[in-house]
């Protein structure tokens, strides 16, 4: 009996998630105004293999087209650990503008990320990056959270690493249980910050700028027809 209720969470997370395509790679992602990215731990300041890998998968997702920003949310609770300014420099070497990138820098757990992408960044509709273990409940929570979300899998070798994540899934599940019902403010909210507006912004006006030069090229064409 013990075993089966703490495994209720765990099954709850993914009855709630039975939509998300494990085997959906960035070209098989709906197209969304935002790519929201969670932290996974710096090695000597940089990116982890593992957040690594979820921020090859975002810039692809910007270089396909099918963001138009990306959000990096992480942890910079200590002045000499600074995940998003790590994840932001990351992108930016790999093509990502960095106009195009907002950083929240208190997204110190899962809950936390989803429910101030809503609350301070405006969010509500994100593709999701993560690994593969982790994308289900990130879903469900993002969900909870108002965020209209769509889970991007990042796949890993099934290495001790990779397990020891898929582990640590079972506890993480009954939090995200509680977090889901409860919608708990998250450790810090703070005021709106406009990162992702202007971002989205800037993405709108690089638009307009090509409508219009797409405009003057055709009246220029036909002019030219007009004269031949």
């Amino acid at each position: 009996m013990c075993c089966a209720l703490a495994l209720l969470p765990a099954t709850w997370l993914r009855l709630s998630t039975d939509d998300v395509r494990m085997d959906a790679g960035t070209a098989d992602a709906p197209s969304a105004p935002v790519a929201l990215v969670f932290g996974a731990g710096l090695w000597d300041g940089e990116p982890s293999p593992y957040l690594a890998h979820r921020l090859d998968a975002a810039a692809d997702l910007y270089e396909h087209g099918k963001v138009r920003a990306v959000l990096v949310t992480g942890d910079n609770s200590r002045e000499e650990y600074d995940e998003p300014d790590a994840m932001r420099d990351y992108l930016t070497d790999r093509g990502v503008p960095a106009r195009r990138i907002a950083a929240d820098f208190a997204g110190f757990d899962t809950w936390d990320s989803c429910t101030r992408a809503v609350r301070v960044f405006g969010v509500s509709r994100a593709l999701l990056v993560s690994q593969d273990f982790h994308i289900r409940r990130a879903v469900a929570l993002c969900r909870a959270a108002g965020v209209d979300s769509y889970g991007v899998a990042v796949p890993e070798p099934h290495d001790r690493t990779w397990y020891a994540g898929g582990v640590r899934e079972i506890p993480s599940a009954a939090k995200a249980a509680f977090e889901a019902g409860v919608t708990p403010d998250p450790h810090f909210l703070g005021p709106h910050e406009p990162g992702v507006d202007r971002a989205l912004a800037d993405a709108r006006g690089k638009g307009a700028a090509h409508g219009k030069g797409a405009a003057h090229g055709k009246a220029a064409s036909r002019g030219q027809a007009d004269r031949r």
